[in-house]
């Protein structure tokens, strides 16, 4: 037990999502790893949500309601970490919630599912051998041609950045969160968010469902003067300021 007093509580706590994640065959042992060099970047940023990181929530908010097939992606730790926010997500955005994990396992893309569905995801998809996207040779070019592959937004939160390129050489918009902003996953997409995804997946549901109220106009504003490379050095130079 992790008492609230301690001053790593909210990060011991992820922590032992993925570590659950791992034991229960829904996160790979490769995650653990993922993980641990994000939190790295958690520190420099300050273990909180920044304006650099609100202004791409808002972005991405807008830009997933404009979607005409929004798709989220989920791998093995977002599902540990966020399954009962991805559900909420999909619901808010009217988006199905595709599995695509890099190590390949038929196992644990059906326990992922499960996951999700446990925590209330209605609309899961997982990728079929005979649909995959071009320009990536790795497991995760297999998609669902109901899914990831007739989508043209997708959101992609932990995402590997050969994957982000191949999406966007694809033709797809690609949303991200990323606590690196030097990763070719940030630098590949169109909008990267740079915050946990624990902190920024609540925001971007509440700022969804507040952008809903607005017409189409309104939302083309909000992303019209979106700059993602302004964002990421905004983020780069904020975690410089923040070295000793």
């Amino acid at each position: 037990m992790i008492p609230k007093s301690h001053p790593r509580y909210a990060s011991l706590k992820t922590r032992d999502l993925i570590v659950s994640g791992v034991k229960k065959g829904i996160t790979s042992l490769h995650g653990l790893i993922a993980h641990g060099r994000g939190e790295a970047f958690d520190y420099l940023i300050g273990e909180k949500t920044n304006d650099f990181a609100s202004e791409a929530i808002m972005a991405a908010a807008a830009m997933l309601l404009l979607a005409r097939h929004p798709v989220i992606s989920v791998n093995g730790n977002a599902a540990a970490l966020v399954p009962k926010d991805l559900a909420k997500l999909s619901k808010a955005i009217n988006a199905s919630l595709e599995i695509n994990i890099f190590h390949e396992s038929k196992g644990r893309q059906s326990k992922i599912k499960k996951h999700l569905e446990r925590f209330g995801a209605t609309n899961v998809l997982l990728p079929k051998k005979n649909s995959k996207i071009r320009f990536i040779e790795s497991n995760r070019k297999f998609v669902n041609p109901e899914g990831i592959l007739k989508a043209d937004i997708v959101f992609v939160p932990l995402e590997d950045g050969d994957r982000t390129e191949a999406l966007v050489k694809n033709g797809k918009k690609v949303i991200t969160i990323d606590l690196n902003p030097l990763s070719r996953t940030a630098q590949k997409a169109d909008i990267t968010i740079v915050d946990n995804i624990t902190r920024a997946l609540p925001l971007l549901i509440n700022a969804a469902n507040h952008l809903k109220k607005c017409d189409k106009v309104k939302l083309k504003m909000a992303i019209k003067d979106y700059k993602n490379e302004k964002i990421l050095r905004k983020s780069l130079k904020y975690m410089l300021q923040n070295l000793p």
